[in-house]
């Protein structure tokens, strides 16, 4: 039966073409494959940290920790705010709203590069910070 094994070698060339290795996270850094926390960024380091996210076609979890900026709740989703709008503003889009109280707290979500000085992480979480 030629005809099923060209395709049985097709497909398994087509599989290893398109296989990619796994990226590598710097293990000091916020960021991590799937929903793993890595060590939090700050807002004086995000600026850093964003040009050395891996190449990578799955989900980017990051975490930051710092004071929330402002707060707005839509009555189904919070959209917090983290860091300055001179550096590198994080955006936690989660469910719970909170108060802007100037204490720090950790957000913790889905990495999205929304511009050059904006991230959002959505889903986001929101911990204290120990």
């Amino acid at each position: 039966m030629p005809g099923i094994r060209n395709i049985a070698v097709s497909l398994t060339i087509t599989l290893a073409t398109t296989a990619k290795a796994s990226p590598v996270f710097d293990p000091d850094g916020p960021f991590r494959e799937g929903e793993a926390f890595g060590t939090p960024a700050t807002c004086d380091t995000i600026g850093q940290w964003i040009e050395h996210v891996p190449e990578y076609d799955g989900r980017i979890s990051m975490v930051i920790e710092g004071p929330i900026t402002e707060s707005h709740w839509d009555g189904a989703l919070a959209y917090l705010i983290m860091c300055d709008p001179e550096g590198v503003q994080v955006m936690c889009i989660t469910y719970e709203p909170e108060e802007v109280t100037g204490e720090p707290i950790q957000f913790a979500g889905g990495y999205i590069r929304a511009a050059r000085k904006q991230i959002i992480l959505d889903p986001c979480l929101t911990y204290p910070v120990e």
